[in-house]
């Protein structure tokens, strides 16, 4: 299976963020139905939900391209470029839920957990599609 592995990476690398966003997007719309959401909250969505699985497949793309470190290693660096472009967002929409030193203290968490999800789910995803990982 050597045809389009390039494209095969990109498609690997968006479906696990795909997946979380639509789980995140059916709660969001169950507490709006419940409770009184900001606007700002909506706007400022549409923005990662476009940004974020394109992201990862591009992320999943460049390890392919360049496999220098391991793949959980690899994916727990996105995080280091996600959260400040998170904090630009919060901070264009006047979004203050979740506080700047709150983002930076838990960074190191999302690391780890992106480090478990790309050495389990993505590097499984890119064997199944026949790529390294």
């Amino acid at each position: 299976m050597n045809r389009h592995p390039y494209l095969r990476a990109y498609m690997a690398g968006t479906l696990v963020p795909t997946l979380m966003l639509l789980v995140i997007l059916t709660g969001l719309i169950l507490a709006h139905a419940a409770y009184r959401m900001p606007d700002a909250l909506e706007r400022a969505l549409v923005f990662p939900m476009a940004v974020v699985p394109n992201l990862w497949g591009a992320w999943n793309l460049l390890y392919q391209l360049r496999p220098r470190l391991p793949i959980g290693v690899h994916g727990a660096l996105l995080p280091m470029l996600l959260v400040p472009c998170g904090l630009l967002l919060a901070a264009h929409f006047r979004l203050d839920a979740i506080p700047i030193r709150l983002a930076v203290a838990l960074t190191p968490l999302a690391m780890g957990v992106y480090y478990l999800v790309w050495k389990h789910v993505v590097s499984y995803l890119n064997r199944t599609v026949g790529l390294r990982s």
